[in-house]
């Protein structure tokens, strides 16, 4: 396709023709995107060089050779913003160590003011690019408010690719606190939520994807979701992205050149094209399909595990937590409220509700559980309705499932259980050759049946699996995890993949060229959508708004 690209390029280069400005655009993008990679490695190579030849001394003679190179003096999108300020750290009065961030033109001149180094060279201090100094912190009046370090990395090595210092103060909260408000009156300004990340995404060093990844980094309640958010800020979607505007553009600029010169062109390959955007389309879907497990790492799933008194719901939540959480007898009914227990099953955070044991009862505390129980599970994203294997399906389960899932099974308007059901049949050890024998709208119900034992935890991996099948990410049970789009990209994926529909439809029902590319830039500018290339505010600030404040 680049070729074919190409050659519309010299056909009418060589015939002097004025070409179609997207095409120029399209043909010096494709240059651009093939090329980018051998940039990339030169550019390092050159920052290794520079990092190599930085004599390792404290300078007294203004920036260095490094810092005053021409990526230095490369225009930043944030330049004029305010220098800002913030606390990056949890500011918990049981850590050792706090941590200040300033990022702007003028966080070298506030270190200037609030910093006094140690050693010989203090007077006209200049800090060097990723060099640690020992010293003291000042307030306005020259008093010593804490002993720290400071960390510089001046533009464009830093996080946000402005002039960055970090100061590392004492932990407790008021050393930090005091030096951060130093910082404030010598010129920073308290930086909003998710500031710093967004001067990084302003400034190019991250789209916007692999910010919305950062988010996720932080957040994350496991390994797993950690290792995704990672892969994610690797540049996992962004790349994915930049692949497929890259082949609409080829795509886009072919046709664009036939609208005016198909005369001089050889005769369009259809099938090949139409081939080409079934292509675009797979990506997107494989890319869509991650969202599930995405969100799954991200929000976790409750569980709500119910049945009649005394089957060892209580005895299964312990064995599958590995805890003593609930308190198991051979009373019935001894769980009286709903208990909540925490694990992970492949990196997916659970949440496990053990409920009290439902039935009719006159006393008044039991009911409550009952009600409570009930609730649970209407609320839970996958319920868990657990059975004694030596004494079968009885009235008692019966009633209980009537109870929760309405006589008339899921989807009647009696049926409290909204999410997808999972039966376990429990006490498996004490059942022999026995076999459950269910009722067929129960059997039509239950998307999966696991036998499983409390006391000798036979069947718990089945039932992990299981779970995880049934929430919709049937793959983290085999392990290994890679980036996932969240709700916002999905939106924009999905919107592209319909453009794309369109254009397969123009091409089937052949309709004029120029309605085939209304729909290409329709996906190329709604794929740019997703790294946040010509988002408006509003969107950056339902993006970084979710950040905390430090980040």
């Amino acid at each position: 396709m680049l070729q074919r690209s190409l050659q519309v390029w010299r056909v009418h280069r060589h015939a002097g023709y004025t070409l179609n400005p997207l095409l120029i655009d399209s043909v010096r993008c494709l240059h651009r995107t093939r090329n980018r990679r051998a940039r990339s490695l030169e550019a390092r190579s050159v920052s290794h060089a520079a990092e190599q030849s930085v004599d390792d001394g404290p300078s007294t003679s203004g920036r260095t050779a490094e810092h005053s190179s021409a990526a230095a003096d490369t225009p930043l999108a944030t330049d004029g913003e305010d220098t800002i300020a913030s606390l990056v750290t949890g500011g918990s009065r049981s850590g050792a160590v706090d941590i200040i961030r300033v990022s702007g033109s003028e966080a070298v001149q506030i270190a200037q003011r609030v910093f006094w180094p140690q050693g010989r060279f203090r007077f006209n201090w200049q800090p060097r690019s990723q060099r640690i100094y020992h010293g003291s912190a000042i307030d306005s009046s020259g008093r010593m408010i804490d002993e720290v370090l400071l960390l510089a990395m001046l533009r464009p090595r830093s996080y946000t690719r402005e002039d960055v210092i970090e100061l590392h103060t004492h932990g407790g909260g008021v050393c930090a606190q005091r030096v951060l408000r130093a910082c404030i009156e010598a010129g920073a300004r308290p930086a909003r939520p998710g500031e710093f990340t967004l001067r990084a995404f302003l400034n190019g060093r991250m789209d916007l994807s692999q910010a919305e990844n950062v988010l996720q980094l932080i957040s994350a309640r496991t390994a797993t979701a950690a290792d995704s958010a990672l892969a994610g800020l690797a540049g996992g979607l962004g790349q994915l992205v930049s692949e497929l505007r890259g082949d609409l553009l080829e795509i886009l600029a072919e046709l664009e050149a036939r609208l005016d010169f198909d005369d001089d062109l050889p005769p369009m390959d259809v099938p090949a094209l139409v081939e080409d955007i079934t292509v675009l389309q797979r990506d997107i879907e494989a890319a869509l399909r991650t969202s599930r497990q995405g969100n799954l790492l991200r929000q976790g799933l409750q569980v709500a595990i119910v049945g009649r008194p005394n089957v060892g719901k209580s005895s299964l939540m312990n064995s599958w937590t590995g805890t003593n959480r609930a308190i198991v007898t051979d009373i019935a009914g001894t769980t009286r409220d709903v208990l909540e227990a925490g694990l992970t099953v492949s990196g997916v955070p659970i949440t496990l509700l053990d409920t009290a044991g439902i039935r009719s009862s006159c006393d008044t505390v039991e009911q409550l559980g009952v009600e409570r129980s009930t609730a649970a599970a209407a609320a839970a994203d996958v319920v868990v309705m657990v059975v004694d294997a030596a004494a079968g399906w009885t009235d008692d389960d019966g009633e209980i499932f009537d109870a929760l899932w309405g006589r008339d099974g899921p989807g009647s308007s009696s049926c409290k259980v909204r999410g997808p059901a999972l039966l376990v049949v429990n006490k498996s050890d004490l059942a022999g050759t026995k076999q459950l024998q269910l009722p067929l709208l129960a059997k039509e119900t239950f998307q999966a049946v696991v036998q499983t034992s409390a006391v000798t935890r036979d069947g718990l991996p089945d039932l992990d699996a299981a779970l995880l099948k049934l929430a919709g990410a049937p793959q983290l049970a085999a392990g290994g995890v890679s980036w996932s789009v969240n709700e916002r990209q999905a939106e924009a994926l999905i919107r592209a993949h319909e453009a794309l529909g369109a254009v397969g439809e123009s091409i089937a029902a052949d309709v004029p060229l120029d309605c085939w590319t209304v729909d290409l830039r329709a996906a190329l500018l709604v794929l740019g959508e997703v790294s946040g290339e010509g988002v408006g505010e509003e969107v950056l600030d339902a993006v970084f708004s979710k950040f905390c404040i430090g980040k």
